[in-house]
């Protein structure tokens, strides 16, 4: 689920975007090397500095600790400040004097991100009164209780509300994390981080987090090679009724195992493959606006625009200027 504009967050300048992750005690192990992994692969672009509250080792919820290389000092110099999970348990619905410190060093104007319980964090320092958010399903009933004033969305994956990103739990960090690469850079660097960390490139935060059958049957026919086809044909119409002639199945049985294997439903997953398409393009190409909503399957220039405003929140030519730094045509900027 995103709901701002795709905008690059600019670093402090003469240097790379910096990347503070704070580890909590308690830290998960498995999410806390996410954000040091996707963006330690994006060619440069980042620099990841990993911190505690007190520069001291970090007592993570398994059987060892982690020893860090700084201490708060390092969140005064993020562009971005991530917090991953941690053992919630250890969390009073206040906190404690010095995370309330260390968080409040951070700099006017960094990015902030959490992964799954990080969110309780960003919820306790009031950062997410008013404003969307979601964390681990199986939490939301607590998360609820202890901070009605968040808009909880408990059933995506990840929240973008500009300055505040917040995901549900594990792999989600990988997809939050990859949303904030293209965000800043496009389609082509968060693919190539995508390959190298052997990652799905493309998971919408507002996919489910909770998908019932996420691998079907073995007795079972799925419909994995029915979207790879239709993503080798997406210029195509591809109305629900050619997806389920190609699968072999009925109307009603296709769209429950989509369901099930995707977590949304054909038509929802083809407008975000189109518009992802579409940004790929936008990126890589000088092809006119109305030539790429061919291209990708959107019947106008129009349709392509609406779809993908309402997917990022801006014009196919703000986005284009934005990765590619072009001045549009005459033409383009009275179609924009």
């Amino acid at each position: 689920m995103s709901t701002a504009p795709v905008l690059p967050v600019t670093p402090t300048a003469g240097r790379r975007h910096r990347v503070v992750v704070l580890a909590l005690d308690g830290v998960y192990p498995f999410e806390l090397g996410i954000p040091s992994r996707v963006f330690g692969a994006a060619d440069g672009h980042y620099e990841v500095l990993t911190c505690s509250v007190d520069g001291g080792p970090v007592r993570t919820n398994s059987d060892f600790s982690v020893t860090v290389e700084h201490g708060p000092e390092v969140l005064r110099t993020a562009d971005t400040v991530l917090l991953p999970p941690f053992d919630v348990s250890l969390l009073s619905r206040e906190l404690s004097p010095v995370v309330a410190e260390a968080l409040a060093s951070v700099r006017e104007g960094a990015r902030l991100v959490s992964i799954c319980t990080g969110a309780f964090v960003l919820a306790a320092a009031g950062l997410l009164d008013g404003r969307p958010a979601t964390t681990h399903w199986t939490l939301a009933g607590e998360f609820r209780s202890w901070f009605p004033q968040v808009a909880l969305d408990p059933d995506v994956l990840f929240v973008d509300d500009g300055d505040v990103l917040t995901s549900a739990g594990a792999a989600s960090g990988v997809d939050v994390c990859l949303h904030l690469v293209r965000k800043d850079h496009g389609t082509a660097v968060a693919n190539h981080v995508a390959r190298v960390c052997v990652v799905p490139p493309w998971r919408d935060g507002g996919q489910a987090q909770y998908i019932e059958q996420p691998v079907p049957e073995t007795t079972a026919s799925g419909t994995s090679a029915t979207r790879q086809w239709a993503l080798e044909n997406l210029r195509d119409p591809l109305p629900l009724s050619e997806l389920a002639d190609h699968a072999r199945m009925s109307l009603r049985t296709f769209a429950r195992r989509f369901n099930e294997e995707v977590g949304m439903s054909p038509g929802r997953w083809l407008i975000q493959q189109r518009v992802a398409r579409a940004r790929h393009l936008l990126e890589s190409t000088d092809l006119a606006v109305d030539d790429i909503a061919g291209e990708v399957g959107f019947a106008t220039g129009t349709s392509l625009r609406q779809h993908l405003h309402a997917a990022i929140g801006v014009t196919p030519l703000a986005y284009r200027r934005t990765f590619r730094g072009t001045v549009p045509t005459a033409v383009e900027a009275a179609t924009a």
